[in-house]
């Protein structure tokens, strides 16, 4: 089959631009070597949409950022994934220092932030007031936000799934080639597609796809960043985002709420040449420590309940990369994805798309559906409402995850839904069942027996994060058939 249009990578950058194709009278793919979506950097970052202060004017990132941000409100409401405009703190603990706030402040203004003041010490404190006593000067930015990466990157391939896109995982690119009518042929393991466009939304490797049919290269260093996630005990800690004014010292770490109540810290950088090292350490775990308590003197980082690292594609250039590799072409690049990546997804999808509208001369499709339902959480319905559900499906009054009150049904659901989960980790993005306390200690073997039971996989077929991430390698005992 030839498609219009191939995309490269089912992270947030890739499924965006999926769903905004899937607006056009396109034949649109995604090829995603991972075992769901959501498998890459997307999985593993901050969490928050940024007002977008801090990118250069003039950027890409500047312009992306403030665009992206606009939009969260109407596409949290459609897609139906949490959101919350919390806002921001960039905060100053050295009188010396306090110029940085009105540089950031400048800046926001020329790229169009709107919603910011400079507080002092005093006025900040008096918003949260865990903040250090030593806070001189805070930049409140009163249009950043707090979002669930997970739901919104499944959202957003969901709908564009729904709205006709194919999406194909476990399907690793491996060589990229231009037939002479100007077709791509893209050579996977798991046979080879051709298209008319291609979208490289590789993240990490997007240098890689870029270098194949360019001659202008590209150069992405992984820079790993690790996290620490606090119990919901610590959810009251702070309510904006608490971030650090970068000095001749550093730059800090931020503190945040989460959408679902937990607090995160981080995160690390540190530059690696592995673009699949995603390891924690010691060190990091210290850093992160004393960066936070300097700014938030009381967070309890005894009640840490798990870390993680992520990947950041930082290009050379230390922008995005945007548009066609070369001015002609039909390969277009979506690379150099890094903060505030999150944030400008959402305009990112409507940019490249409409690149490829007008590359392709699509026409708007009249059947295009923009809303998404999320999996029904019976936590959000009254007592009568639940008692209801639960009479007409008893599998919603099962409680499977403990820590986080998911039941079978919200499992069930996540399994059969479009794009359903396979694996332990699809199953806790889409629904949160081992993302709590005890981090999936007490309920995985029920949830992998639910996977068995409603897709035909045996209990050796099941993995935590798919290739090789195995639960069950084998039988111990034979099976009686009596």
């Amino acid at each position: 089959m030839l498609y219009d249009v191939i995309v490269i990578g089912a992270g947030i950058t890739g499924a965006a631009v999926a769903r905004e194709l899937s607006r056009y009278e396109l034949s649109v793919c995604v090829l995603e070597k991972g075992e769901d979506v959501c498998s890459g950097t997307t999985k593993a970052n901050s969490a928050i949409i940024h007002a977008g202060y801090d990118a250069l004017p003039g950027s890409m990132k500047a312009k992306m950022n403030v665009e992206g941000n606009r939009m969260f409100d109407e596409l949290s409401k459609t897609l139906d994934f949490p959101f919350r405009r919390n806002g921001s703190f960039v905060v100053c603990l050295d009188e010396n220092e306090k110029d940085g706030i009105r540089s950031l402040y400048d800046r926001g203004i020329k790229n169009g932030v709107t919603d910011m003041e400079i507080l002092d010490g005093e006025g900040a404190r008096a918003l949260e007031k865990n903040l250090s006593e030593k806070t001189v000067s805070v930049l409140y930015a009163k249009t950043a936000g707090i979002v669930c990466p997970f739901k919104m990157n499944i959202a957003y391939a969901e709908n564009a799934y729904e709205n006709g896109a194919d999406f194909f995982f476990n399907t690793e690119v491996e060589k990229i080639s231009k037939n002479n009518d100007g077709t791509w042929l893209l050579s996977t393991n798991n046979g080879t597609y051709k298209t008319r466009v291609i979208v490289n939304a590789a993240g990490v490797y997007a240098d890689k796809f870029h270098n194949m049919v360019s001659e202008k290269k590209l150069h992405i260093t992984p820079r790993r960043g690790e996290y620490n996630l606090l119990d919901k005990t610590a959810g009251g800690i702070v309510d904006r985002t608490i971030f650090q004014l970068p000095t001749k010292k550093g730059k800090g770490v931020l503190v945040a709420p989460t959408v679902h109540g937990n607090v995160i810290v981080g995160p690390t950088s540190v530059e690696t040449p592995d673009h699949e090292e995603t390891r924690t350490t010691q060190e990091g775990i210290d850093f992160l420590t004393e960066k936070a308590v300097s700014c938030i003197p009381k967070l309890p980082m005894r009640q840490v309940i798990t870390g993680f690292a992520g990947l950041r594609a930082h290009e050379d250039g230390g922008d995005f990369i945007l548009g066609p590799a070369d001015p002609e072409e039909t390969f277009f690049d979506c690379a150099g994805i890094e903060s505030p990546g999150l944030s400008s997804a959402p305009a990112i999808g409507v940019l490249v798309s409409g690149m490829i509208k007008d590359r392709l001369k699509a026409k708007e499709k009249a059947s295009f559906k923009p809303e998404r339902k999320d999996i029904l959480n019976p936590a959000n319905l009254s007592i009568e409402e639940r008692n209801r559900l639960i009479k007409e499906n008893p599998a919603y009054g099962r409680i499977i995850c403990r820590c986080e009150s998911v039941t079978e049904g919200e499992i069930i659901d996540a399994i059969r839904r479009p794009l359903g989960a396979r694996s332990l980790d699809g199953i806790k993005r889409r629904t949160r069942a081992g993302m709590g306390r005890c981090q999936a200690g007490f309920c995985s073997p029920r949830v992998m027996e639910i996977i068995c039971r409603e897709t035909g996989l045996s209990l050796t077929d099941i993995t935590k994060s798919g290739g090789d991430s195995k639960i069950v390698m084998c039988r111990t005992k034979g099976v009686r058939e009596d």
